[in-house]
């Protein structure tokens, strides 16, 4: 059994199992439980309405539909549903008779949600009705009085110029105690939305030519609609006009405006009657909603504390067929015929559960998985843990690793947060970092069973406390080197700078008398040449690291190359790239250590700059203004020929190696040379297989791919141009390291000196307040800006120098990602 390790994808093999069909379904859903197998789809050619369980995929997405119209319901009644017990809740699918009984009480309970819904529909509309008829039948006995008055307005006159409401003092008094009906006066009473009264007056305005007498008063609170249930504004009105014929046209015009009708008798004494009935029946109403809503609220009760763990049972139901979905049907021997692809170090775990199903099932012929050969690449499986989980993710957002290759995320669990801790390095910053990691690692647990109810941006940091946690350590130790503490240097170890005290002159020159025990010395921070050293340091340090993690990335490539055999590469392109590498940018961090090394206060000569040492390398070889060592010359000259002569090295080599192996292989007589990127056989996962009698061949024959020397000698002018350009800039990249940990030191000065530096200069009870205030300032900013928006900033960078500058060197990312079947949601 191979051993398991990160360092580079597990070995995975090809398997192919029978499963006999009263077995199938159990098998597969031990199979999901257990979660190691990624299985082919062997109907490719087969569109989905056409598989064998489509029926048993619709059945369970109708299930699926009803707990979704559960949830809405819920939602809707205001009821908190209650999350997933984790603790208690089954890894195994659900049997079929769980199944049967689900899609039964599921159906059962949308047919008595929707019939609850319904009824309370139906009464809340009778009930708005009522209420809307009171307020109607208590407004229009001032309605009639005023109309008795009004009579004269309402009857046609030769004129067509008649005032809507015409002053009472200039028309005829009726008695007041005459009928309407006996002078063919009628009526219209009823209730529409407030927005639409002026709309409505005048259209029957323009309509009626003024031969009518309207009155409408406000209803006080407002009437929620029932079919929005929203609330609505709304007037009580009450039209006269004279003749059947303009009654209709009153009745059509405002029904069209939304407004609600009402059938009022005239007569007072009925009047009271009819609104003592309404009142009774409103009451009688308002008993039946409030049933109606106690039982609704009863029944999603308890959906809400069941409905989670359905949509769970459904999901898995699910996945279940749509995996035996992918199978095919031997008619001959009555088994379903799978393939797929097992971690190597599982496939015990898998006879195991092939034979417990089996066993469990009574069956008399078990399930039969066999380990077959394949020319296709399996996908890439990388087991990791809750530590590693977050790392490997970081460098599979980028691309997934070639089967075998060398894993990039292994590498990151140390790079990422330490490239990180360099740009955000402050040993204060780092605490509080550190501190939000703790609680998240310490209350995983708790903070697991939480779910989403913190938010996306919560999810997203824990699910990287581990990675806050290594950045918040590393940073508390570049801040150590950088001597750096919110702005501030510590004195430790006492500085071993000594300064004159007596002196008055305006600069002040200190003698060293040793060195600083652990990082910078705190005496550079008040020097006024203390930002210029840093920066210098800073940034040759950056570039040192960045060759140093390039170089390393490139030395990744040869162990690929080793392990996969291909002795062209090594020879073709890691040597010549290694050597170029070296010849400028390696001697370039040699140059910087050993110019660090010298005591240049004991020489006659200055520090030559480096800079210009490099650039006059290749502009005038051979010449050395300023040399750095004895024998400078002769040395870069030499370099500088290695570096020109890798260029057509890795540009020829391998192209015309290859088109010679293809030569003396057609004049062998073979047809060519299969080949990819790494000259090894790499086939695509494309499914072409052969069906016959219910067997599948999985081994099948794959075409080799033609040779063609022009486009693999375009491929290699790419490749080698990218590459010795990226030598440089990529170098140049890694100065970010540099002007992040800068830009984070000066934004941390410029926040203490405008806060608690004015702060402390106050005395007495103001100087209390102020630094109470500034304080409380300081915190926040610190915390908001320095450590959450600079560290999102600088591990954004750090992502960058992962992905691009270190894995252009050896990743090739041209893999595919192994997603067993599983339960886990």
């Amino acid at each position: 059994m191979p051993y398991a390790t990160l360092f580079r994808s597990e070995e995975v093999s090809a398997v192919q199992l029978y499963f006999p069909s009263e077995l199938a379904r159990s098998t597969v859903s031990a199979l999901g439980e257990l979660g190691c197998v990624q299985f082919r789809d062997l109907n490719a050619e087969t569109s989905a309405f056409q598989r064998s369980f489509v029926k048993d995929v619709r059945r369970v997405d109708e299930i699926e539909r009803q707990l979704r119209f559960f949830g809405k319901q819920i939602e809707t009644a205001g009821i908190q549903i209650a999350p997933l017990d984790y603790d208690n809740i089954s890894a195994a699918a659900p049997t079929v008779q769980e199944v049967d009984e689900l899609a039964e009480r599921t159906r059962h309970y949308e047919e008595r949600i929707n019939s609850l819904n319904g009824s309370h529909e139906t009464l809340q509309r009778r009930y708005v009705e009522l209420i809307e008829l009171r307020h109607v039948l208590k407004q229009t006995g001032g309605f009639f009085d005023q109309a008795h008055q009004q009579t004269q307005s309402i009857l046609p006159e030769e004129s067509e110029e008649v005032s809507l409401l015409d002053n009472a003092a200039d028309m005829e008094q009726q008695p007041a105690d005459g009928s309407l009906a006996v002078m063919n006066i009628g009526f219209v009473s009823g209730v529409i939305p407030r927005a639409r009264t002026m709309a409505m007056e005048r259209i029957l305005w323009r309509i009626l030519r003024g031969n009518l007498y309207m009155s409408q008063v406000e209803i006080d609170e407002p009437i929620n609609d029932p079919v929005t249930n929203e609330p609505v504004d709304k007037n009580v009105f009450t039209i006269f006009a004279h003749g059947k014929e303009i009654l209709a046209k009153v009745r059509k015009i405002t029904e069209s405006l939304g407004a609600t009708l009402y059938q009022v008798d005239e007569n007072p004494r009925q009047r009271r009657e009819q609104l003592t009935e309404v009142n009774s029946r409103i009451g009688d109403i308002m008993s039946v909603l409030q049933n109606t809503r106690q039982t609704a609220h009863a029944e999603l009760r308890y959906l809400a504390a069941n409905v989670n763990t359905w949509m769970v049972l459904a999901r898995k139901e699910k996945v279940i067929y749509q995996t035996m979905n992918l199978f095919n049907y031997d008619s001959e021997r009555k088994c379903l015929i799978a393939e797929g692809w097992c971690p190597t170090n599982d496939l015990h775990k898998v006879q195991n559960c092939l034979r417990i199903s089996a066993e469990n099932s009574g069956a008399l012929q078990p399930s039969i998985m066999s380990e077959i050969h394949t020319v296709k690449t399996p996908p890439t499986f990388m087991r990791t843990n809750k530590f590693t989980q977050a790392f490997q993710s970081i460098m599979d957002a980028y691309g997934i690793a070639t089967y075998r290759e060398v894993n990039p995320g292994l590498i990151a669990i140390v790079t990422f947060p330490f490239l990180f801790a360099i740009m955000f390095g402050d040993l204060g910053h780092g605490f509080f970092l550190l501190c939000a990691a703790l609680y998240l690692v310490l209350n995983e647990k708790k903070l697991a069973r939480a779910g989403r109810e913190y938010g996306e941006i919560f999810d997203m940091a824990y699910y990287g406390r581990y990675i806050m946690l290594l950045m918040g350590i590393y940073s508390m130790y570049t801040g150590l080197v950088y001597n750096d503490i919110f702005s501030k240097s510590m004195n430790l170890f006492g500085s071993q700078w000594k300064f004159p005290e007596d002196s008055n002159a305006a600069t002040i020159s200190g003698v060293q008398t040793g060195t600083y025990a652990f990082g910078l010395d705190p005496a550079w921070e008040e020097a006024d040449n203390g930002l210029l050293f840093s920066n210098s340091l800073k940034m040759k340090l950056s570039v040192c690291i960045g060759v140093i993690h390039m170089t390393f990335s490139l030395c990744l490539s040869l162990i690929n190359h080793r392990f996969f055999k291909s002795k062209l590469d090594i020879v073709a392109n890691f040597i010549p790239g290694m050597l170029f590498l070296c010849s400028i940018f390696v001697y370039l961090v040699i140059c910087i250590i050993y110019k660090w090394s010298v005591d240049w206060s004991k020489t006659d000569a200055q520090p030559p700059s480096l800079l210009n040492m490099l650039i006059y390398m290749f502009l005038s070889p051979g010449t050395v203004e300023e040399p750095l060592y004895p024998g400078q010359a002769q040395i870069q000259v030499v370099l500088l020929l290695i570096a020109l002569v890798c260029v057509p090295w890795m540009l020829l080599m391998k192209p015309l190696v290859l088109r010679r192996e293809h030569n003396k292989a057609r004049d062998a007589g073979y047809q060519g040379v299969a080949l990819n990127d790494n000259t090894r056989i790499s086939h695509s996962n494309d499914d072409d297989d052969d069906e016959g009698g219910g067997v599948v061949i999985a081994e099948q024959m794959h075409e080799e791919e033609e040779f063609d020397f022009g486009e693999i000698m375009i491929h290699q002018v790419i490749h080698t141009i990218e590459f010795c350009l990226n030598c440089v800039s990529h170098t140049a990249s890694y100065l970010r390291l540099w002007a992040l940990s800068l830009a984070h030191n000066q934004l941390s000065k410029v926040l203490w000196s405008m806060t608690l530096e004015n702060a402390f200069a106050t005395r007495g009870p103001l100087g209390v307040v102020m630094l109470t205030a500034s304080f409380t300032m300081w915190l926040v900013l610190t915390i908001s800006v320095l450590v959450v928006m600079e560290g999102t900033s600088a591990m954004l960078h750090s992502l960058r120098l992962h992905w691009v500058e270190a894995a252009s060197k050896h990743f090739e990312a041209n893999g595919q990602k192994f997603e067993p079947m599983t339960f886990e949601f």
